[in-house]
């Protein structure tokens, strides 16, 4: 099909790459183009079907092309990046907000065409994407996330219903799906209406009292709200039984992943610790700690705020191996956790951190989060960070510590040790005594220790208090005033 052809196609620079072309993806149709000198009719339309991606990847393979740069559109680019993987072209996927056309340039064809010349002058850097294993447990890991987020919705379709018919039962237990809140409203939806009996199910570990339980649990019991109820929790069991099989899955995927170490051998726990240790609902219905250990080289969850759900959306992600992100500075800057300063004509116009929809980012800041009362160097620097700038700014600051920390670490090999932070603390601290030293010296002063200083004498205890010396005028309080 012959196309007219656009105005970038008479652009010329010096070419950095000589086999690069363009492709403008949809979602029922791409738009293809090639350097012109490798066909007679540069710009292709194809369609989206399978056969369709085969014969663009066979015809771009016939005109010589070894790079490829198409834009980041929804899902849309998914199957074309596969496929174009498979026939040998590497594929350099970029983010759509840098490839912006001028004003007046906003074609199908256009679009395919800038990309191809932006793409062989070299002005185009493709984002960073794992390799296809770990695409395979991300994958999962967001289906996983959804799955969360389906039966966080049921739950509340369970409050609303107990709300209607006024059993304040959700607002007595501070878990309705715990072990008493399910027992109450399994026994509710099986047909049980005695409050004495509903209470009895509580735990004994529940910290309301009986007779609080039993007035929770005195209602309207109507047929549409118990309609409501049983379905929901019907729908709230089923998402629960798909998040333990999306586990078992991703178990499965990340066994096959490649081993940095061996996994440490973990000491079997007593018995009576079991009883005080809470799981949380959403953590892995298996043990992936110590496969995280393994495919990372480093166990993560020894970092004060970082658990196994935080790591593992760190390896779905990520994944192990972070050679693409020459240092830190780099690896925070992908996770848009530092500034993004912008001037012009030498004067700062904003120095705010990018707006993000990077999962990883996502898990940092809520790590972070969860070291307000932790006592640890990171909970300290947390909390001053916290008291100099708020809360907002001290999570996006304390979520760059973690991931220059986690950057460390897996770059390294090393453990974590929080020993590093108290020598770093100690040189702080002797810095900030030299500042002071030669502050008071250039005032005229002169610092001395506290342990230097001469003890003033002790006086014997003489058997009573000192009286104390009453004021020369002394103000009446306005409390004490005589009654007129």
């Amino acid at each position: 099909m012959e196309l007219k052809m656009g105005k970038s196609a008479g652009l010329s620079l010096e070419c950095i790459e000589l086999n690069a072309a363009g492709i403008d993806v949809g979602a029922t149709e791409i738009y293809v183009a090639v350097p012109p000198d490798r066909d007679p009719q540069p710009v292709r339309r194809f369609a989206t079907f399978t056969a369709d991606l085969r014969a663009m990847a066979a015809w771009l393979v016939q005109c010589r092309v070894t790079t490829v740069a198409m834009e980041s559109t929804g899902v849309y680019w998914i199957p074309p990046y596969e496929i174009l993987e498979q026939a040998g072209i590497r594929v350099c996927l970029v983010n759509s907000k840098h490839v912006k056309h001028v004003p007046g340039r906003k074609s199908d064809v256009q679009d395919c065409q800038w990309l191809q010349y932006l793409h062989a002058v070299g002005l185009l850097h493709a984002s960073f994407r794992p390799d296809e294993k770990i695409c395979a447990i991300r994958s999962l890991s967001r289906h996983r996330a959804s799955l969360i987020e389906n039966a966080a919705g049921h739950v509340q379709h369970m409050q609303k219903a107990l709300t209607q018919m006024n059993l304040q039962i959700h607002h007595v237990l501070s878990d309705i799906t715990g072990l008493s809140g399910m027992a109450i409203l399994e026994a509710i939806v099986a047909g049980e209406r005695d409050a004495a009996k509903l209470a009895a199910l509580c735990h004994t570990r529940v910290r309301s009292d009986q007779q609080t339980v039993i007035k929770s649990l005195v209602g309207n019991y109507r047929s549409e709200h118990l309609f409501t109820l049983k379905q929901s929790l019907t729908a709230y069991k089923h998402y629960r039984e798909l998040m333990a099989e999306c586990d078992r899955e991703i178990e499965r995927l990340t066994r096959q992943l490649n081993s940095r170490i061996d996994p440490p051998q973990k000491e079997p726990m007593p018995p009576a610790d079991l009883r005080f240790r809470k799981r949380s609902k959403n953590q892995f219905h298996c043990d992936m700690s110590s496969e995280l250990t393994r495919v990372l080289g480093v166990d993560l969850t020894t970092i004060p705020g970082i658990s196994a759900l935080t790591a593992h959306t760190l390896l779905s992600e990520i994944g192990s191996d972070l050679s693409p992100f020459p240092n830190a500075a780099a690896f925070a800057s992908w996770l848009a956790l530092c500034p993004a300063n912008k001037k012009s004509g030498g004067k700062v116009l904003s120095s705010r951190t990018r707006q993000t929809n990077s999962r990883a980012s996502r898990a940092l800041r809520l790590a972070a989060q969860t070291l307000a009362r932790n006592r640890s160097h990171l909970g300290n620097f947390y909390r001053s960070m916290r008291a100099r700038l708020g809360a907002p700014p001290a999570i996006t600051a304390t979520a760059h510590k973690l991931a220059r920390i986690i950057y460390h670490l897996l770059t390294t090999g090393q453990p974590y040790d929080e020993s590093v932070f108290l020598q770093e603390g100690k040189k702080q601290a002797q810095r900030n005594e030299k500042r002071l030293r030669k502050q008071a010296k250039a005032l005229g002063f002169q610092l001395v220790p506290i342990a230097d200083l001469p003890s003033k004498p002790h006086l014997p205890y003489s058997g009573m208090w000192p009286l104390r010396t009453p004021r020369k005028t002394p103000h009446p309080s306005p409390h004490f005033l005589p009654h007129p």
